[in-house]
């Protein structure tokens, strides 16, 4: 066999191999993140007398989270609107985020948001995923306001951030629906 002959081969199999691999690879990302320790508002709901600190890691969690989410749906299906919008939101609910953990001396949390998005099949079901982690986002900051925790003067401007979250979650939550009522 030619050198010539040898380097399209390999170059076969690899153009062959790549889309499976990726398949595989995009199986497995799918499977830790379903499988994965409960994150963001998943793991709120599992600790109702969550501490302060960890209502803050709880909610940038779930913040890094819906930002991975609307990158991963963008790259994948071109989708802009509403996605791009509220991506931009995310970024600044994380900047907000990220002063209060600065302005309490805590260790800001590593975004590993995009470990844990499962990439939905179609735009049809990213516009439900997004109704469903708008609610789970809501039910954390109503939980998080009637968490004794945050019933202190101190804690006045955190419980303003929260409310502050829970309403643009209430924005997101409608623009969702709004998308997938075209469906």
């Amino acid at each position: 066999m030619s050198t010539v002959q040898s380097a399209r081969r390999r170059s076969f199999h690899a153009a062959t191999l790549a889309p499976i691999l990726v398949l595989a690879l995009g199986s497995l990302r799918s499977t830790f993140a379903e499988g994965a320790a409960p994150w963001g508002a998943k793991a709120a709901a599992a600790d109702p007398g969550a501490s302060v600190p960890a209502m803050l890691r709880y909610a940038i969690e779930d913040e890094y989270l819906a930002r991975a989410e609307y990158v991963a749906i963008m790259g994948r299906f071109g989708a802009d609107r509403p996605f791009s919008n509220i991506k931009a939101s995310e970024d600044s609910h994380i900047a907000w985020l990220a002063a209060e953990f600065a302005s309490r001396g805590l260790a800001l949390p590593a975004d590993e948001g995009a470990a844990h998005v499962v990439l939905p099949a179609g735009l049809k079901e990213a516009f439900a995923a997004g109704v469903r982690a708008e609610l789970d986002n809501i039910a954390m900051y109503e939980a998080f306001l009637r968490n004794p925790a945050l019933s202190g003067a101190a804690d006045a401007a955190l419980r303003e951030l929260f409310s502050r979250l829970k309403a643009a979650s209430e924005n997101h939550l409608a623009a969702f629906r709004n998308g997938l009522s075209k469906y």
